[in-house]
């Protein structure tokens, strides 16, 4: 089956490899929250030097994900569910423009991925994936769409809150008993961009970010 690769420009820098690495395992509590950051292993398990992890470490601290404390050292993030409404609440109003304007620009190649990817996400027996594959399918989604969307502002801000959302939805995987369909939903999505239906795909976001905050809702 297709495994689920993020592009990646020709070049990646150390720090950048680093930094991609770090912030998935945090995002989908590899590094769990609150656990202590320890540089030196990371590195380690990276194969790049501790410099490349530090400078990953300062730009996942402006990305909410870790915390620094002078003498103390640096930690991931505490998952606060109170930020759960506001997380909803900027991606209930720039999910749906990325949506939008995917369907709008997306040159003719996108469209024919975001096709494909449809058909190729109803094939996929989630019920047989781990929840850790099943949300990384989730973010390679949503990514796909932020990079079509053409504005690499909103590109990154939508990245960065994503992450935050996908931290929240993963405390609570284990208690949801329906939580492929929220990966199912982002079919009609990506057909209605694949379509160039702006409109259609601009309302579907906006129902699957309510859809995933009332889903985590019930489990709380």
């Amino acid at each position: 089956m297709m495994s689920v690769v993020d592009e990646e420009p020709a070049y990646v820098s150390l720090a950048d490899k680093a930094y991609q690495a770090i912030r998935d395992r945090l995002i989908m509590l590899d590094i769990p929250p609150m656990a202590a950051i320890d540089d030196a292993a990371l590195a380690r398990s990276l194969d790049v030097g501790r410099t490349p992890v530090r400078e990953a470490l300062k730009r996942l601290e402006i990305d909410r994900l870790v915390v620094s404390y002078p003498r103390r050292g640096t930690f991931a993030t505490a998952v606060d569910i109170t930020d759960l409404a506001y997380v909803s609440e900027l991606r209930l109003n720039l999910e749906p423009l990325a949506a939008r304007r995917a369907g709008e620009i997306a040159n003719e190649e996108e469209l024919v991925e975001f096709s494909e990817l449809a058909d190729l996400l109803d094939d996929i027996d989630f019920c047989s994936l781990r929840r850790d594959e099943v949300m990384r399918w989730d973010l390679h989604v949503h990514r796909a769409i932020y990079r079509a969307a053409g504005n690499p502002l909103l590109e990154d801000t939508l990245i960065r809150y994503g992450n935050l959302a996908t931290r929240i939805f993963c405390i609570f995987l284990d208690r949801m008993t329906y939580f492929e369909t929220h990966v199912r939903e982002h079919s009609s999505l990506l057909r209605a961009i694949g379509s160039r239906n702006p409109g259609e795909a601009e309302r579907i976001a906006r129902e699957h970010v309510l859809s995933f905050d009332r889903a985590v809702r019930a489990v709380m």
